[in-house]
């Protein structure tokens, strides 16, 4: 792998990507979507190094052919310089001295190292002149042979400094194709992380809270809540939603009440107890099926049909 390669894998460790693999480890998930999941991202990072193979193959091919083409003009001493990528899936094959060649030797030639390691077979070639860059010959080759073109094969071009370009057709680099999926798949992942870490805090808080009526009671988290509507407490209509809550249609003595919640908590004034349950009645308006009843002499007893 290149070190440009190693460099985009390292980025993409570092990245989104890599902490929702860490998260998804970490959390134990056990499913067989999750599991798909991590085998489509780590496919997905490894495409680069796919891509950066495509890149070396073409290269060893083409200087392949460079090497037939220059003994084919007798010359097995001068230089094959260095091919370069100038895009994706276009390269350059130049050479230190001038040579001559067949369009058809070139064709063949071409079509023989490409064979060998199984290159893709639609792509086109171009002749340039070093001097003016203009293109002394051309041709494109096919899936479909019909469609190939390969004009002017029998006419040998002069003795000249000439650069042969290749671009493959149609072969788009694997890491941009995978691009849209991979980032579906972040997606994917994140919603589904989304949805199970609310699943578990659901779970969390289904163990920690009291059902009146149509109500849920947290006591650690001060809150009732109906249906989508939270409702906040204050710390003294909490702790007395609690003892309601565990003493449901029961009378709770008024002594009592107070000596647990106001005892030790401050000064009591005796409005002080009225007020709180007239505050808890109205957070209960809206159903008729609960009540918080004033039994005179007593005390009060949430009263839930």
């Amino acid at each position: 792998m290149s070190k440009k390669c190693e460099r985009s894998v390292n980025r993409c460790k570092n990245s989104l990507i890599y902490s929702l693999f860490t998260s998804i480890m970490k959390n134990r998930i056990k499913s067989n979507l999750l599991t798909l999941f991590i085998i489509l991202i780590i496919n997905s990072l490894l495409t680069c190094a796919k891509d950066d193979s495509f890149s070396q193959v073409s290269k060893i091919a083409l200087r392949d052919s460079g090497n037939k083409l220059l003994l084919s003009n007798n010359d097995s001493i001068s230089l094959i310089l260095p091919i370069s990528e100038i895009e994706k899936n276009e390269y350059l094959l130049s050479f230190k001295n001038q040579l001559t060649f067949e369009p058809n030797t070139l064709v063949l030639i071409i079509k023989e190292s490409f064979k060998k390691v199984n290159l893709p077979t639609n792509y086109r070639v171009e002749v340039i002149k070093c001097d003016d860059s203009e293109v002394a010959y051309s041709y494109e080759i096919n899936n479909d042979e019909e469609k190939s073109i390969i004009p002017c094969s029998g006419r040998v071009l002069p003795f000249n400094c000439y650069f042969i370009r290749v671009i493959f057709i149609n072969q788009e680099s694997i890491f941009s194709k995978n691009y849209l999926t991979l980032l579906a798949i972040i997606i994917l992942g994140f919603v589904f992380l989304y949805k199970y870490q609310k699943k578990k805090k659901i779970e969390t808080e289904d163990l920690t809270f009291s059902k009146i009526g149509t109500y849920k009671f947290y006591k650690d988290q001060n809150k009732l809540i109906k249906d989508t509507i939270e409702i906040k407490l204050s710390a003294k209509e909490c702790e007395l939603m609690a003892m309601f809550s565990s003493n449901q249609n029961k009378v709770i003595k008024r002594e009592l009440i107070v000596k647990e919640i106001w005892e030790d908590n401050g000064v009591f004034v005796d409005r002080s107890l009225d007020t709180f349950i007239s505050k808890l009645r109205k957070k209960f308006k809206n159903d008729p099926t609960i009540n918080i009843i004033n039994i005179h002499g007593v005390g009060y007893k949430l009263e839930v049909n």
